[in-house]
């Protein structure tokens, strides 16, 4: 008698080997129809996979971010046998699932088109339609090994010679077999709705050293519908891009001549950037901070003792030699805060300390993963770095997670994901600085009643730590405020105060930025809000389009009554049709426009057109400023922010 212990803790009982298709089917007609795969245990297996022995099972759906996975990686599968099929002497690299969907990185010389993509779905479409099983095979590592080099297939093999396994798993369906864990669908023909999406280069194993590889990126999901609406979600984000608006709006730009990864701020994008800083300035001084500055480079022996030349070395640029010396692009802010700290003898009085900087950091990032704002290679952190005695510690947790909440809530954003990370295996510190800190951490995020994942293990090797992503109109996270216990640069850098009892103590030290880096942020907030600022950030709030040229000396007289109110706004009074401005200025997601005709002119109005909402009537300027400065002092953003950009 096999038992088998389901989610809700049931029993469901077995007279001999089963598997989990007939499992789910004993639990409900509806749920075998859904079945993909399943947890045994734990552990990922196929439907029919053998189930022998007494056992905990979860039935997976594409519901689970398992299934998912079952799902998109299988499509990936069929998708390199329609690929090697149409384009034989087409090696196949890896093809994994990941959040998004799935992609196959393929050996070919020649780049695939928009036309190969349509054929790979044609033939994709028939391997479906054929209902192939997905057949799983066991085999020495000798054996599979013997098998890929009969097949030219040289990057199994090197993936072969680099597993410790002597036995190891292959997939088959139809005349196509790869390489992989599992588990996999039943049959190809369980995929019922997909689509090709993009190709690109892609460097095997991220190494520039080696050989540019051409990758294909694809989704897949159980319902046309769902895939439909999929295709749209990606329209609407594409509309968002930060790298297409950036352009656009001339935010920023990053050029090869100066460098990939490396930020131009334009004025518009300057100003707003610095709108933002002026904020992070203005709530930390209420918020009992001060701010600190710190050099772009150090000795290289700072960073030995921080361990970065040792944990980090890889993200940190060679080493500047000076004089004999050699110096350190900062790779972070922290040794810098923590001299600050060791420059004089300090006393339990004088904590917590919290020391804060807009620090532009250097960090080499491999150019396949630079990617627009989100990840660079020059980033500005909003660093800061509290030093508290243990009894203040739960307090001044709980302050800083408040802190960073209201700060992003300032921009509009209402949803938040959070993680709490738990010790991982290797770690520093002392067990009961770790207990107490992560249950600092915990304690917080219970009494704010914040809903939060627990990754046990995730932690650094030096601390537990909080981290908070927004969740944006689209529903897409975007990584943002962190706060990261560390017990290692104390003892590294013998840090201590002098505590109540005249004795040296180690202070507990937290490192946090609010928005992440200022790149980063801005790429997010462009993404959030489509492009269309708020006023109180929006570089140009109103644009003055004077109808005709008789217009623009009333135009300027307008310009004039609305900076001397702090409204930034330009005339545009080019020879162009008042139509072509109009929707210029649309595209530039000007909050407002003022049109100014004869009427306007006789009256002493202006005429109020609004971005996306349309025409809005005549308004006395007076009114009209009081408006704007209203808008701006509540540093409104708009209830919903619908998906196409505009206002709900």
């Amino acid at each position: 008698m096999i038992k088998i212990t389901l989610p809700d803790n049931s029993n469901l009982e077995f007279n001999s080997a089963t598997t989990a298709a007939e499992v789910a089917s004993r639990i409900s007609g509806g749920l075998a129809k859904k079945a993909l795969g399943a947890l045994l245990d734990g552990k990922p297996v196929d439907l029919n996979y053998p189930i022998k022995d007494n056992c905990r099972l979860r039935i997976l759906t594409f519901d689970d971010s398992e299934g998912r996975e079952i799902y998109w990686h299988s499509t990936s599968h069929i998708m390199a046998s329609a690929v090697v099929k149409l384009f034989p002497g087409t090696k196949v690299a890896i093809g994994p699932a990941i959040d998004t969907g799935f992609y196959y990185d393929f050996d070919r010389d020649q780049p695939f088109t928009s036309e190969d993509l349509l054929s790979i779905e044609r033939e994709m479409g028939e391997i479906i339609k054929s209902d192939y099983p997905f057949i799983r095979l066991e085999m020495s590592k000798s054996e599979a090994r013997e098998k890929f080099e009969s097949m030219g297939e040289s990057y199994k093999v090197e993936i072969l010679d680099e597993l410790e396994e002597d036995t190891v798993s292959l997939y088959a369906h139809n005349d196509f077999t790869d390489l992989c864990r599992g588990p996999h669908l039943p049959s190809t023909g369980y995929v019922k709705a997909f689509k090709l999406l993009s190709t690109a280069g892609a460097y095997w194993r991220g190494s520039e050293s080696n050989k540019m590889l051409q990758r294909i990126y694809g989704i897949s999901f159980p319902k046309r519908k769902m895939l439909d609406e999929h295709l749209h979600f990606l329209e609407e984000a594409k509309k968002r891009d930060h790298r297409i608006l950036g352009t656009q709006l001339d935010l920023y730009s990053i050029t090869d001549e100066v460098g990939a990864g490396l930020v131009l701020w334009h004025p518009k994008g300057a100003f707003i950037r610095r709108r933002v800083e002026d904020l992070w300035y203005e709530r930390h001084y209420k918020n009992g901070y001060e701010i600190v500055n710190t050099p772009h480079i150090a000795f290289i022996d700072l960073w030995k003792t921080s361990g970065h030349l040792d944990f980090y070395n890889e993200n940190m640029y060679n080493p500047i030699e000076m004089e004999s010396n050699q110096f350190q692009l900062k790779p972070m802010n922290c040794p810098f805060h923590i001299m600050i700290y060791k420059s004089r003898i300090r006393s339990y009085r004088e904590l917590p300390i919290r020391w804060a900087e807009m620090g532009t950091v250097y960090r080499y990032e491999r150019s396949g993963v630079l990617h627009g704002l989100m990840r660079v290679r020059g980033l500005t952190q909003d660093d800061a770095h509290i030093f508290c005695s243990p009894d203040q510690m739960p307090d001044e947790t709980k302050k800083v997670v408040n802190f960073s909440l209201d700060l992003l809530r300032v921009f509009g954003f209402k949803k938040f994901k959070v993680y709490l990370s738990t010790k991982p295996e290797k770690s520093v510190g002392e067990g009961k600085r770790w207990e107490d800190a992560t249950e600092s951490l915990k304690m917080t995020l219970e009494g704010l009643k914040l809903d939060y994942d627990v990754d046990e293990g995730g932690g650094a090797f030096y601390g537990p730590k909080i981290d908070i992503h927004l969740e944006d109109n689209l529903g897409r996270l975007w990584q943002c405020t962190t706060i990261q216990f560390d017990f290692n640069l104390p003892e590294r850098f013998n840090l201590s105060y002098i505590g109540p009892d005249g004795k040296q103590h180690t202070p507990y030290m937290i490192h946090r930025a609010l928005y992440g880096s200022l790149e980063r942020f801005f790429g997010t907030l462009i993404e959030f809000y489509g492009g269309y600022f708020p006023l109180w950030l929006a570089p140009e709030q109103a644009r003055i389009l004077p109808i005709s040229e008789r217009h623009s000396n009333y135009a300027r007289k307008i310009e004039e009554e609305l900076k001397t109110a702090d409204i930034r706004c330009t005339v545009d009074n080019r020879s162009e049709k008042i139509g072509y401005r109009i929707r210029e200025a649309e595209t530039q997601k000007i909050p407002y426009m003022l049109i100014l005709g004869d009427e306007e002119e006789s009256k002493g109005v202006i005429s109020v057109r609004e971005h996306i909402v349309g025409d809005k009537g005549k308004s006395d300027i007076k009114d009209f400023i009081e408006l704007i400065r209203d808008k701006v002092k509540r540093r409104g953003v708009f209830e919903n922010i619908s998906i196409n950009g505009g206002k709900g």
